[in-house]
């Protein structure tokens, strides 16, 4: 379901990032830890179709991401990954409501409210449907993370640090929260952290060495 093979990467052609090769499959859960500077967020862009690997594949879904063109990618990314980022990005004029039925638009999907209210449903955060994202909480934000990386039914769910900046309660809540959201959906989730608490909870990890 998620492959690479011999990805590297250069902000400037000089220093490169050298990555392990990756294969996850279908409906598993990995954790990918490094230390700060390892590339971790670097990975997680690549992966995430977010930036061009200087060398090597990456393969989602029996598609290589790499060989796409830019409009091919932005439609692709839209209806087979799903991404989680350390701190939700809304567009903060908008309510939830709103802001997830822009993810389906904006990956060619239709405008489905069912499934907006069933993925809210899912994540306690049905009430707060109208509300404008700014007007949430930290926790309720990060349920409306999930539900917008879950909304197109990805294939590949990416979690950018989702747990570093949170208390172990909240640590293993969030971390519940994305596990039983991927089973449900049958798909592939890999969280990308530094945070140690998690490295007894997953059986898949895969280790960067500092780069």
């Amino acid at each position: 379901m998620l492959k690479t093979k011999n990805l590297e990467f250069s902000y400037n052609n000089q220093n490169w990032l050298k990555f392990p090769d990756i294969d996850c499959k279908e409906g598993e859960h990995w954790l990918l830890i490094g230390l700060s500077g390892s590339g971790k967020t670097t990975l997680l862009h690549l992966l995430g179709g977010l930036r061009t690997p200087k060398k090597g594949d990456i393969i989602i879904a029996n598609t290589n991401i790499s060989k796409l063109s830019s409009s091919e990618l932005d439609h692709f990314r839209g209806k087979q990954i799903g991404i989680v980022f350390q701190k939700a990005h809304f567009v903060r004029s908008l309510t939830v409501e709103e802001n997830l039925k822009l993810a389906q638009k904006l990956a060619g999907q239709p405008v489905s409210t069912a499934r907006i209210n069933e993925l809210l449903e899912r994540l306690n955060v049905q009430h707060k449907l109208k509300a404008k994202t700014d007007s949430l909480s930290i926790g309720e934000q990060q349920r409306v993370a999930i539900a917008r990386a879950l909304v197109n039914k990805p294939n590949i769910i990416l979690a950018d640090e989702p747990t570093s900046a949170l208390d172990d309660k909240h640590c293993d809540e969030v971390l519940e929260l994305l596990e039983t959201q991927a089973t449900q959906e049958n798909a592939t989730l890999l969280i990308v952290t530094h945070d140690a608490r998690l490295k007894e909870k997953f059986e898949n990890q895969i280790t960067l060495e500092d780069n």
